[in-house]
């Protein structure tokens, strides 16, 4: 389990009415105490994520929500954390009293998760106080979470769920022949973490040898040296953005070229929508608001790639100064309309479906969006070999 990246992993949803017993399942379900449980009312103030291994699908992320029911000005921003979840997970679990029924609440939630497409199942909590049980769909299930009936079935009918959602993309896998060579070519300066690769290095590491192929890692100093001592030409050279034009002009033309930031727009989010946003770049002015949101939070370095050279790149670029707001994790915007354009990194601390609910919401708002390498490469003038790779423009 801890050797799966938490983007990578399934991630279920728990949702329901206050006291239907949300936590309880979730407790029982993982066979541990993630949730408090209390007969008060509103226990669960925050989305809970807990990691483990559930059988018998393997790694996951479990969520515990709060109810939907919640009062006040407080509980309406935690009712808006909870909705905001259904833009992350990959199933969605309702979690209804057996007594009390479906409420108007469930009910619209149910039509957001047709809407949106996501698989979910009604679980009917409690049925241990029932005196008479109606027939159910097949995607609905009777549990009790005090004397654990039905929580295995529980368990092997989100297996079967999530058995047809298993993410079949690759990064770069699908782009090679068996024993090809790729070079990677990985800066290691101030805003590198001490000590380890990145997650987009590795992932596209891993992809590469689940391929039955090889890789050469080195630094852009060394990439001259590195091409040259190969007794075979690569197939493919992969580039952190931020030296996109240095090693365009040091690798071949008849070797092709991409960055892990465009794999990554192409393996979690959706290449051509993006590409489009780049055509925005050029148009920007002093008086253009420009977002550049990223996944994860770390510790701003002094040459930060999202807030230090991404807008100098783009004064340098446009001949403007436009006004830059910067969001990272979980914060992005619902509200985008006083934006002309959204910059977003590759998004590999993001699940699939976090990066897609983001480009959808841009594309609902009508405003472009692009991601760095696809920034980065157009402002290079190398918008087009970068796209080679994928036969796309």
């Amino acid at each position: 389990m801890n050797n799966t990246v938490n983007a990578e992993k399934m991630h279920i949803g728990f949702f329901g009415m206050r006291n239907a017993g949300k936590s309880s399942l979730v407790n029982a379900i993982a066979n541990q105490s993630i949730s408090i449980v209390s007969e008060v009312k509103g226990t669960t103030t925050d989305p809970v994520k807990k990691s483990m291994e559930l059988l018998p699908l393997g790694p996951v992320v479990i969520v515990d929500t709060p109810g939907l029911d919640d009062e006040g000005e407080l509980g309406e921003l935690r009712i808006e954390k909870a909705k905001r979840v259904l833009a992350s997970i990959n199933i969605a679990i309702l979690v209804v009293d057996s007594i009390v029924g479906k409420t108007k609440l469930d009910e619209e939630l149910i039509a957001n998760f047709k809407e949106k497409n996501l698989p979910y199942i009604v679980v009917y909590n409690k049925c241990d106080l029932l005196e008479k049980r109606e027939s159910l769909d097949n995607n609905e299930i009777y549990v009790s979470s005090i004397n654990r009936e039905n929580i295995e079935e529980l368990k092997e009918k989100i297996g079967a769920f999530a058995k047809n959602l298993e993410n079949r993309k690759r990064i770069v896998g699908d782009l090679l022949e068996r024993e090809d060579i790729v070079v990677l070519v990985i800066p290691i300066d101030e805003s590198a973490p001490k000590g380890r690769l990145i997650l987009p290095q590795q992932q596209t590491m891993r992809d590469i040898l689940d391929s039955n192929c090889s890789f050469m890692a080195c630094q852009e100093t060394e990439l001259e040296a590195a091409l040259q001592a190969l007794s075979k030409k690569p197939k493919l050279v992969i580039t952190d953005s931020q030296v996109f034009e240095k090693v365009a002009k040091i690798v071949p033309e008849d070797i092709l070229l991409t960055s892990f930031s465009i794999l990554f727009a192409r393996y979690k989010g959706n290449l051509e929508e993006l590409v489009k946003g780049a055509k925005v770049l050029e148009n920007l002015t002093d008086n253009s608001k420009v977002l550049i949101a990223e996944g994860c939070t770390h510790h701003r370095q002094c040459n930060d790639i999202g807030t230090v050279k991404m807008p100098k790149w783009i004064e340098e670029y446009t001949g403007s100064k436009p006004h830059f707001t910067f969001v990272s994790g979980t914060e992005f915007p619902s509200n985008l309309s006083e934006f002309d354009l959204i910059i977003h990194c590759g998004g590999c601390m993001l699940t699939e479906q976090e990066m897609q609910y983001r480009i959808e919401t841009t594309k609902n708002a009508k405003i472009p969006m692009v991601n760095y390498g696809i920034a980065i490469s157009t402002m290079h003038g190398i918008l087009e070999r970068s796209l080679k790779p994928f036969n796309k423009i």
